[in-house]
């Protein structure tokens, strides 16, 4: 890449979509946004009209296509990004794909084969979570050998309410997937089995979901990972994780770290602090510096963060969670060989 600024086109302009644009636009050095593409034109028309020299246009595909795109942010509904991963990785574009890559391992695995085949890295995967500081020092502090082997990991992942349309399934596929690649991503090695329970659900849940949830992974090594996901939990955007060592623990994501207050009222005096109404301000900061980290690697030639074979290896898991969750029982993790898959283009 030259010294130029990255042209970037974002495809999809819901609530991700608009975040990364306006984070292109005003918070990340070396792009700029020109382009923006949404099945609701009239959205994206709207969208691109707030910002200087953005154009909106029609089909995600031609975005893609367009010789003034460089680079294209994938916040796509996830049963469209395997047609939009492989335009990019045939126009020879970087990708920075939200999270699922894609809804199935089958698909997933097809576009680690597509760019294995193509010679060069291409995806980055948007698992924000390794970027947020609290969670790169939690793994800093982990790989440092101070505390031992890490032996546990209990993740929260609450979030207040969600559309009565998200259903059981994707409380596995769209939401505990971040909490896959949270294990992987501190263990540094693969989930082997995974469990997936349902109890009595909230009562403010729409009819025939499922939530909360509670997970269990077993690691290739033996570790164990427990994982609550509530997403009608009412109260606000809750993310934590707890590593658990043989010389200590360490958290991340305590509400504690926060802000502090301490509050008088006709009952007393109350020390608290405020609870993130959702994802966009819980995780601001490692979105703002995945964003850049993927700008930076993608003008220099390279893809840095988690790569294609993660979004498979993520969705696989998901994919075996589903069938779990459907059954109660513990359900082995049908994983490709990496090394076969990726040949000379292991990373």
């Amino acid at each position: 890449m030259s010294v130029q600024d990255l042209r970037i086109g974002v495809i999809g302009v819901g609530m991700m979509g608009a975040d990364h644009a306006e984070r292109v636009v005003n918070r990340v050095a070396g792009a700029r946004l020109v382009a923006v593409a949404d099945p609701d034109t009239a959205r994206a028309d709207q969208l691109a009209a707030s910002f200087d020299g953005v154009r909106s246009i029609g089909d995600p595909l031609a975005l893609v296509a367009d010789p003034e795109v460089d680079a294209v942010i994938i916040a796509s509904p996830g049963f469209v990004h395997e047609e939009q991963v492989l335009a990019c990785l045939e126009h020879g574009k970087y990708a920075l794909c939200e999270k699922p890559l894609t809804m199935d391992s089958e698909s997933s695995l097809r576009l680690v084969e597509a760019e294995a085949k193509g010679g060069r890295p291409l995806v980055q995967v948007g698992f924000m979570r390794r970027f947020d500081p609290e969670y790169a020092q939690l793994k800093a502090m982990l790989d440092s050998g101070q505390f031992g082997r890490t032996l546990l990991l209990h993740n929260t992942h609450r979030n207040a309410t969600v559309p009565d349309t998200f259903r059981s399934e994707m409380i596995v596929r769209d939401s505990l997937v971040h909490e896959v690649d949270v294990a992987r991503f501190v263990f540094g090695e693969e989930i082997v089995e995974i469990t997936v329970l349902a109890g009595t659900p909230t009562g403010v849940a729409a009819e025939g979901v499922l939530d909360p949830q509670v997970s269990l992974f077993r690691m290739a090594g033996g570790g164990l990972v427990t994982s609550e996901v509530f997403v009608n939990c009412r109260v606000g955007y809750e993310v934590r994780c707890e590593a658990v060592a043989e010389r200590g623990t360490v958290v991340a994501g305590q509400n504690s770290t926060g802000i502090y207050s301490t509050v008088a009222d006709e009952r007393g005096g109350y020390w608290g602090g405020q609870v993130p109404p959702d994802f966009r301000v819980r995780f601001a900061r490692a979105y703002d510096l995945e964003v850049q980290a993927w700008v930076d690697a993608s003008r220099r030639g390279e893809v840095v963060g988690p790569t294609s074979w993660d979004g498979y290896a993520a969705t696989a898991v998901c994919t075996a969670g589903m069938e779990s969750l459907a059954t109660g029982l513990p359900v082995k993790v049908d994983l490709a060989d990496r090394a076969t898959v990726l040949g000379g283009a292991a990373r």
